[in-house]
């Protein structure tokens, strides 16, 4: 079945670059116009694929259960953020100096959401502190502990492991310090258990609340799921080193120049985008991974 997605223009499409350079294998199909995965519904097995053709975003679908195609389109629609209205953000954006010729080259950026908020959270900790490239190589040896899809579409013939899946078989494949490799599995057991839920209703006053006490979590991470599961518009993750490269290269520092940019500068030159700066650090990001 195939529908088309309503949205209010201008869309950016480089939300499916960002996609592509996180998708795991098995789980997910991503290029630059094109994104798909399978899902695991309340009841159901089912996947989708989301295209842009320039003008029109088409998602094609198939649901073991049809009364649930629903729930799926909420979950696309808060991935790919198509509730936004982008002429609030780019206004903002484009009034500083430094992003405002971005804003008009790429106006209408999407903050990227999720499928499943626990899958976020586990992702988010397997890639703390290492590159994209390097968690999407330990999510893709991960995978394998996914329940296979009763509903196979192209390489797509699992789905992402659980919580519980996480825990049980995540030490055996999970490589790096012992110390995060623990942290990580200690969350997914906490999930499994149902000690531990996130979800959209969260603020982000309470999954601070929720996340921040648990040992190998920090405000990074915190910070990206915030924007990831409840789509905040107001995240600013200085600590990062994309989003200070990012910074540094808009204003024409050379590599090593950026890399000594602090925190507290970032903090500073990003506090008049509020409320809008989770979609300032999508173009630092953006502009970070530009040769």
């Amino acid at each position: 079945m195939a529908v088309s997605l309503d949205f209010t223009p201008p869309f950016e499409p480089g939300i499916f670059d960002f996609l592509a350079a996180r998708a795991v294998a098995g789980v997910e199909e991503a290029g630059p116009a094109s994104y798909a995965r399978t899902v695991q519904l309340e009841d159901g097995h089912c996947w989708f694929s989301i295209h842009w053709d320039g003008r029109d975003l088409c998602l094609e679908h198939d649901v073991e259960r049809p009364e649930e195609s629903p729930e799926l389109l909420a979950k696309v629609r808060h991935l790919f953020n198509l509730d936004h209205h982008p002429a609030a953000a780019d206004a903002a954006m484009g009034a500083n100096p430094l992003l405002a010729p971005r804003v008009a080259a790429l106006p209408g950026m999407r903050l990227p959401g999720c499928t499943d908020p626990a899958e976020i959270l586990i992702r988010a900790m397997v890639g703390q502190q290492i590159t994209v490239g390097a968690a999407r190589t330990a999510l893709n040896q991960l995978a394998v502990l996914g329940t296979p899809s009763r509903l196979h579409h192209g390489s797509m013939q699992r789905f992402f492991p659980t919580p519980a899946q996480v825990a049980a078989g995540g030490r055996d494949i999970l490589r790096g310090p012992a110390r995060r490799i623990d942290s990580i599995l200690d969350v997914a057991a906490r999930l499994a258990a149902g000690q531990l839920s996130i979800s959209a209703e969260d603020t982000e006053e309470s999954l601070a609340a929720k996340l921040l006490p648990i040992p190998g979590i920090g405000p990074w991470t915190v910070g990206y799921v915030a924007m990831r599961v409840l789509g905040s518009s107001d995240i600013f993750l200085p600590s990062d080193a994309a989003v200070r490269n990012g910074y540094g290269f808009l204003r024409g520092d050379t590599p090593t120049q950026a890399r000594s940019i602090k925190a507290a500068e970032l903090s500073a030159a990003a506090e008049p985008l509020r409320p809008w700066r989770s979609y300032a650090t999508l173009h630092l990001w953006r502009r970070a991974g530009e040769k």
